[in-house]
């Protein structure tokens, strides 16, 4: 397969569609993620064009770890979080469901059940609220 510049993670990039924002840097956009499996669940998506883990340059790589890093930390203070999962999914048999390669910051809390995947758009309030929250967390 090859890599889709229409996907809505490059239009995301692009400016072309909206998305609640968290971080950017020259190797990364951090945003929350609209269907949401936990509170504070945020996607940091490399600029790179890339479907995949395996597709990614390294340099590109990296910037991108460093950014999932960096936002962790902050999406765990803002939604006082005791934990987190970071998780990347790759080709249709693992989940993935954008073919643009991205990595999921999920807060957990001990005995709290994920909702599904994709499934429930969070309302705009709260999104919005989280979204502030991680940028102050973030300095």
């Amino acid at each position: 397969m090859a890599y889709d510049k229409t996907n809505i993670f490059a239009r995301i990039l692009r400016g072309e569609l909206p998305a609640f924002k968290v971080y950017e840097d020259e190797a990364s956009l951090a945003f929350l993620d609209i269907m949401p499996q936990a509170k504070g669940h945020t996607l940091v998506v490399p600029k790179a064009g890339a479907e995949g883990l395996l597709d990614i340059p390294p340099d590109a790589l990296a910037g991108a770890m460093l950014t999932t890093q960096k936002v962790a930390a902050a999406v765990k203070r803002a939604v006082e979080a005791p934990g987190f999962m970071i998780a990347q999914l790759n080709g249709p048999a693992a989940g993935q469901t954008v073919f643009h390669i991205h990595f999921h910051i999920i807060p957990r809390w001990e005995g709290a059940d994920f909702k599904l995947h994709a499934r429930e758009k969070a309302p705009e309030a709260e999104l919005k609220d989280i979204q502030a929250k991680i940028v102050a967390a973030l300095g």
